[in-house]
């Protein structure tokens, strides 16, 4: 009786289509108290694993972007372009393509193939350091001399205390998706209209932009306990890169404001 149980958690564990969650109603429907109680320690130890293998990869997401970026900013050309891009429907175009890139970056980050999800990262990475260029070459030339390390100090409090909230905490994050389409709709909608009847959005669309990037990190940070399979490290890494980033970028802004 104990090996049938033991097959069948086997079985469980392989079934990479159930989330942590299904797979333990699953043990529960079927009265196995004592194999709920082995899996549940086999996933915590799994989890773990999983946990620091996804967030060496921000870091190291993080340090690539520090790197590509720093390279990009040494071109004057590069620099010159993609300021001549901040203008108008050139904008909106930009950030299109961005959109388009960074999507295509992350399906390749969620394949089976482990080089197509590391190349999914690289390009991720490297998409973001490209839109970076504007407001960081704006940022070092001609705001005060500490504010990026103040911004990043900030981001990286927000990120790290966020992350601590949707991982220690019994609380499923998983209900703000909904919420967070609707608020990205909304800033979309924002973001066109201000650009076509040219009006700056000002201070307080960083600041609740700031807010949905802190949302966007809880139900990221919640999907890692509750969806993804512990193979997935890169894949989830790209998830909560891309929202460090866009706490970054209006972190940033609310520091450039001051100048």
């Amino acid at each position: 009786m104990a090996e049938n149980k033991l097959n069948m958690l086997k079985k469980i564990m392989n079934l990479s289509s159930l989330t942590v969650k299904q797979k333990i109603i699953y043990l529960k429907k079927n009265n196995m108290a004592q194999t709920q109680d082995l899996f549940i320690d086999i996933q915590d130890s799994e989890k773990a694993i999983f946990y620091r293998k996804t967030y060496s990869h921000v870091a190291l997401a993080i340090l690539l972007f520090v790197v590509v970026e720093y390279f990009l900013l040494q071109s004057e050309t590069l620099v010159n372009f993609m300021l001549s891009l901040t203008q108008g429907y050139l904008w909106l175009l930009l950030l299109g393509g961005f959109w388009l890139a960074t999507n295509f970056a992350e399906n390749l980050a969620h394949k089976v193939s482990r080089d197509m999800q590391y190349l999914g990262l690289g390009l991720y990475v490297i998409a973001e350091a490209i839109i970076f260029v504007p407001i960081l070459y704006i940022a070092i030339n001609f705001s005060s001399p500490d504010v990026l390390q103040q911004a990043g100090m900030v981001t990286l409090f927000l990120f790290v205390g966020l992350s601590a909230v949707a991982l220690f905490t019994k609380t499923d994050f998983s209900f703000l998706k909904s919420a967070l389409m609707i608020g990205f709709f909304i800033a979309i909608g924002l973001i066109v209209a201000g650009t076509i009847f040219g009006f700056d959005l000002g201070l307080w669309f960083s600041v609740a932009m700031v807010a949905l990037a802190a949302g966007t990190i809880l139900y990221q940070t919640s999907k890692l306990k509750y969806e993804y399979q512990p193979d997935q490290y890169v894949g989830a890494a790209v998830g909560l890169f891309a929202s460090f980033m866009l706490l970054f970028w209006y972190v940033l802004r609310i520091f450039m404001s001051r100048d």
